[in-house]
């Protein structure tokens, strides 16, 4: 697939409500396929927000794909299009949580998974470190996922530059203030060479996190292509030249729902 179409779901999900937030992102997937978007990303911990842990603790993390995954896969069949679907998960055999991003294709079917390497303490101590880096391939390209913190240094995204990666994208939960992202992103591209999509979230958990300033970008070759922020949900979608690896977009074009 030379040109693709893509599409940032820059939801506003409600802390702790996890039926809610479902419907959201089936409401902004289906958003972005009126869009006409191949690919589809999601921000990190969507589903629950970021400190849902000390809400609603974590039984509710199932391993995937649970019943709501799979029916979530045939809408993405439905749709036709690639969905990089950032889901916890719960490890079958042994137990251990994760914060993952499922590559769920256009028919409908898993086909790779990240485990989020950088898990954090505090706030994601449910979390697990995730060990394997590879590339994913998907409608042809191999991705390279970066999950939030996993982009802060070079370390994960140099291995999966050496094993082939063509793009990164990372899923991200990382607002503004005194431990905001400061052109991690951007030097990625820099490092590796290779083009990154961020997609970040918008909405606020209380007094601890304000996410409605949180950007996702677009950037390559050490600079920012494309920025956005929103208040509310928004779709916010682009064309991409896969063969030349440049923007044909000259702005976001942005759908609120």
């Amino acid at each position: 697939m030379n040109r693709l179409r893509i599409s940032l779901l820059h939801v506003a999900p409600v802390l702790n409500q996890i039926s809610h937030n479902r419907i959201l992102l089936e409401t902004a997937l289906k958003t972005a396929a009126k869009e006409g978007a191949n690919w589809a990303i999601t921000p990190e911990l969507w589903v629950s927000g970021y400190m849902f842990d000390s809400h609603i603790g974590s039984d509710w993390i199932l391993p995937q794909p649970d019943p709501w995954m799979l029916s979530f896969c045939q809408l993405v069949k439905a749709l036709e299009m690639t969905v990089f679907l950032s889901h916890p998960e719960r490890d079958l055999e042994s137990g251990k949580l994760y914060n993952s991003v499922f590559v769920i294709n256009g028919q409908g079917e898993i086909v790779g998974k990240h485990r989020k390497i950088k898990a954090l303490h505090g706030a994601e101590a449910w979390s697990s470190p995730g060990w394997e880096i590879e590339p994913i391939e998907a409608d042809g390209i191999k991705a390279g996922i970066l999950v939030c913190a996993d982009g802060y240094k070079n370390d994960v995204a140099s291995v999966l530059k050496d094993k082939g990666a063509q793009v990164l994208v990372s899923p991200s939960a990382w607002g503004p203030g005194e431990c905001g992202p400061d052109g991690e992103w951007v030097q990625r591209t820099k490092d590796t060479g290779l083009p990154m999509m961020v997609c970040n979230r918008s909405g606020g958990e209380g007094d601890d996190l304000d996410y409605s300033l949180a950007e996702s970008v677009v950037a390559h070759g050490g600079e920012t292509l494309l920025l956005a922020t929103s208040k509310r949900s928004v779709v916010l979608s682009f064309d991409w030249d896969m063969v030349n690896m440049k923007l044909l977009s000259s702005e976001f074009s942005k759908t609120y729902f």
